[in-house]
């Protein structure tokens, strides 16, 4: 989640987090991601209290409560310890910017208040150092195309008896079409556990045919592009209803 969307192309303004909260859940994300960094989102750690505070209210409902991300750009211990106070259950650190030891030691801290690291990576050296840091969640980030992503992980080594999650960030394109869904289904085709979807989901504004929950659960949708492409709307062939059906809804 994002207030401000610099740069876009297509609007600067998103719908408060109360509102798009709810969107999250109920159209399938698995968790929400707030960019707790105000000058490159607009958003701070309020933006995270008032998402939890929001999905906290869906307790004992069906979808349940999400999980909340603070995306910041942590280079310090403080900021692990406020995201733990804003009630988020997972941050984000980039290998890039603070390196193998801090990695380290940041998980280290995170796991002592009871949160998740998910360790931004661009390189296939950077993915193994996250992963020799002890890292259980990578993302592959700022890396365009499907097989630029799948070369980051490729040849992870992976000690055995743990296990690795990996996330690929999928960049939004200066268009309106929707490349982004058929990247979404290539990298889950090459074996990626997880997508991460920031822009992209608001590349319609606020449009109710192809809002974000619209987004999100037609990049969950049964189809690989084996079978289908979001770019040839055909209507035939497997997934191509799911997509149809999604963003015409």
């Amino acid at each position: 989640y994002k207030r401000k969307l610099e740069g876009s192309g297509f609007i600067t303004d998103v719908l408060d987090p109360v509102l798009l909260s709810p969107v999250f859940r109920e159209f399938g994300a698995a968790a929400v991601a707030v960019l707790a960094d105000e000058r490159t989102g607009g958003c701070t750690y309020d933006d995270i209290v008032a998402v939890v505070e929001e999905q906290d209210e869906a307790l004992g409902d069906v979808p349940g409560p999400l999980p909340v991300i603070s995306s910041d750009l942590i280079v310090d211990e403080i900021q692990i310890a406020q995201a733990a106070d804003s009630g988020a259950k997972a941050v984000t650190v980039t290998y890039g910017v603070v390196g193998e030891e801090k990695v380290q030691q940041f998980i280290k801290d995170a796991a002592s208040l009871g949160l998740e690291v998910i360790v931004n990576v661009g390189t296939a050296e950077e993915a193994q150092g996250a992963v020799n840091a002890g890292a259980s969640i990578i993302s592959v980030t700022g890396v365009d195309g499907s097989d630029n992503k799948f070369a980051v992980i490729e040849s992870l080594s992976i000690p055995e008896g743990r296990k690795v999650c990996t996330i690929a960030n999928i960049l939004a394109k200066d268009n309106k079409a929707l490349e982004e869904v058929e990247e979404a289904w290539m990298c889950r085709d090459k074996g990626f556990n997880c997508v991460w979807v920031s822009d992209a989901l608001y590349k319609a504004g606020n449009d109710p045919v192809e809002h974000p929950g619209a987004i999100i659960s037609t990049m969950k949708a049964k189809s690989s592009v084996k079978y289908a492409s979001p770019k040839a709307r055909s209507g035939k062939g497997e997934g191509a209803r799911e997509y149809l059906g999604d963003i015409l809804m």
